[in-house]
């Protein structure tokens, strides 16, 4: 399982790290149809690796001089991003714990539908957007709403929420791209480790055992996937790979996660 665990999770990092995501949406549906982890457990293996990919990314943005520019009223749209996100994640981890498998599962395969489409899109059209017309209030309300939403789906699915992050920096708030995917990663970070906790507390989780033998070698083998897809980036079509990308996670949110099918309880 380590080396199948550190393959996987370099394969998903060399992806996410060409198209400028964590990949962690295509990490869930591996530790269910690849290791054969129930659902709700791979959730929040997943959110595990997502936290040490996001962390380990971040460090190495700020590290190379990628600090986001930030313009006067950015400052309080994040704080108002992490803020709805915090909220969304304690939200999102209690319904992980209370939702029977059946509706956990449909609401997976709609956020992952959901995300597919938005890769298909940003496959078609460029990023530009000036940002809503709203006043510094109405930006920070929208900020922590949107948060708030981009929190439950990080809890739901165990994911960073870079896909959601950085369109809504972009197209609501007019970020610039590269500032946007800075941006996201600081943002993830207080959210995911909400994320944590909450699962922590309803008790679900991996055993000493899945950390050593799946959760070290899959993020050991993300971040060096992130960093070789970075390297890579100049040489690949974005927009063709997060189209092909896109078709992939639908294709994979229909199979694996349709009402009523089984997984190993592990």
């Amino acid at each position: 399982m380590p080396l199948l665990a550190a393959c996987s999770g370099f394969a998903v990092g060399l992806l996410g790290g060409l198209i400028g995501l964590g990949g962690a949406e295509f990490r869930l549906p591996i530790l269910v149809a690849v290791f054969g982890y129930a659902l709700r457990r791979a959730v929040v293996l997943n959110l595990i690796v997502s936290f040490v990919t996001v962390v380990a990314g971040a460090g190495m943005r700020l590290a190379s001089g990628q600090a986001p520019s930030l313009p006067h009223d950015t400052v309080a749209i994040v704080v108002s991003l992490i803020g709805g996100g915090m909220l969304g994640a304690y939200l999102g981890s209690g319904w992980v714990a209370r939702l029977p498998d059946a509706g956990l599962r449909r609401a997976v395969r709609g956020l992952l539908l959901v995300i597919g489409a938005l890769l298909l899109i940003e496959s078609v059209f460029a990023w530009d957007s000036p940002g809503l017309p709203l006043g510094l209030a109405g930006r920070m309300t929208f900020g922590l709403v949107a948060g708030g939403l981009i929190g439950i789906a990080s809890a739901l699915l165990g994911v960073a929420g870079g896909e959601l992050i950085i369109p809504t920096l972009v197209f609501a708030f007019g970020a610039d791209v590269k500032s946007a995917g800075t941006l996201s990663l600081l943002i993830s970070i207080p959210t995911l480790v909400i994320g944590l906790g909450c699962h922590r507390a309803h008790r679900i989780g991996g055993s000493r055992g899945d950390l050593t033998r799946l959760v070290v070698p899959m993020a050991v083998g993300s971040v060096g996937g992130a960093v070789a897809g970075a390297a890579l980036v100049a040489s690949v079509s974005g927009p063709v790979l997060k189209g092909l990308l896109g078709m992939i996670l639908i294709g994979s949110a229909l199979k694996l996660f349709e009402a009523g099918r089984a997984t190993v309880d592990r």
